[in-house]
């Protein structure tokens, strides 16, 4: 099994093929038993959600980089070729501080939407406390856009951008997350179509996921406080 993967790996190698391999069972599992809306069934929607983020670290964060540990002889070099470094800085805090207002705009825009206001937070009894929000809020950003965009903007995409091209890659990145946002609101699916070709190119310009992330999860993280404000003035 191992020679015909080395034979058939492609320009990444093996680790990069067993990343993919492991993905498409992470993204399986992610859409259909550990989606939050399947926990939810027999949990409390809180406890459902984190577990869902949980399960979205462990599957596209911690088990993708422990195989390419367990099978790179060059695991840091691999990781960065992943996006996992800061590249090319200087343009990548200029294009994240450019594009945070936009971030925070776009989440203040969203918030006023009815459809995203029955969709976000993702559990609403995060809104029940100060305490409970910021706590939600650093496991919404670690623990699911962290992984998100390690996958997207740096697994799905800048190894195949000299493998297939930049116009491939990124096509092949927008796709499948905006496929994974089916069931949200239609303003936010045609949105992340848009925003995945926007962030991928941030990531290709600078060779790093991680201004990406910075733009994304302002987004969603500015979505969830206004209406967790929003929230809060309706309370008597």
């Amino acid at each position: 099994m191992a020679t015909w993967l080395e034979r058939t790996a492609g320009p990444g190698g093996l680790p990069l093929a067993l990343v993919y391999l492991e993905l498409i069972l992470a993204l399986t599992f992610l859409t259909t038993g550990l989606h939050f809306r399947a926990l939810r069934k027999t949990r409390d929607e809180l406890t459902a959600v984190r577990m869902y983020f949980l399960a979205f670290f462990v599957l596209l964060l911690a088990i993708p980089c422990s195989l390419v540990f367990l099978t790179s002889s060059g695991p840091w070099a691999a990781l960065a070729s992943f996006g996992w470094t800061f590249g090319r800085a200087g343009l990548g805090f200029a294009l994240a501080g450019a594009g945070l207002p936009l971030a925070v705009l776009a989440g203040f825009v969203g918030s006023r939407d009815p459809e995203m206001q029955k969709m976000y937070p993702f559990a609403k009894a995060a809104c029940g406390s100060i305490r409970t929000f910021v706590g939600y809020e650093l496991s919404y950003l670690f623990l699911y856009y962290l992984p998100w965009e390690f996958v997207f903007r740096g697994v799905l995409f800048l190894p195949l951008v000299p493998a297939v091209g930049l116009i491939p890659a990124l096509t092949i990145q927008t796709v499948i997350s905006t496929l994974l946002h089916i069931g949200h609101p239609d303003t936010e699916i045609f949105a992340a179509a848009g925003a995945g070709l926007v962030f991928g190119l941030i990531a290709w310009a600078t060779g790093s996921f991680l201004y990406p992330l910075v733009l994304h999860a302002a987004t969603g993280i500015a979505t969830d406080t206004f209406l967790f404000l929003r929230r809060g003035q309706r309370t008597p």
